[in-house]
């Protein structure tokens, strides 16, 4: 199933990268950036992720919040957050196996991982905006700016 822009984005819980659990419904009142990715530890994951690091300001503010997720267990992700110097919540859907990636119409079945998809959330828990991009495919986070300034 894929999700389309207007459909309410599903709520979920995760674990992120210290172990704590993570609500999509706890940021009601802000603008999510949700951002799936294959895997940590590789080129192109990494590039975006330390991009967004860099650019923390512009998703992580008074009004907006990004969460990655990605299928790797909480402890990789920690490893990863630590060694890149990310603070933005890295999101575990490790197990059951994908099944925050598969809610969201992203998880390859075949592969066994979350493809490359953002979704940006309105503050009431609509989809606003949303790219979905080969694993290959690295995003522009430039897009994710344009889209937040429309809501």
């Amino acid at each position: 199933m894929s999700l389309e822009v207007g459909d309410i984005a599903p709520d979920f819980s995760l674990k992120n990268q210290f172990g704590e659990v993570v609500t999509l419904s706890e940021f009601k009142g802000k603008n999510v950036v949700l951002m799936f990715y294959p895997f940590a530890f590789t080129g192109k994951c990494t590039e975006e992720l330390c991009t967004i690091r860099d650019e923390r300001n512009d998703f992580v503010n008074e009004g907006t919040q990004i969460l990655s997720i990605s299928c790797d267990p909480s402890s990789s992700l920690k490893i990863f957050a630590e060694e890149q110097g990310l603070t933005t919540p890295l999101l575990s859907d490790f197990w059951p196996h994908g099944q925050v990636s598969k809610a969201y119409g992203v998880f390859l079945e075949d592969l066994g991982f979350a493809n490359r998809g953002t979704f940006v959330i309105d503050k009431t828990g609509v989809i606003r905006w949303k790219v979905v991009t080969s694993p290959g495919e690295v995003r522009n986070t430039a897009d994710y700016r344009l889209a937040l300034s429309a809501l």
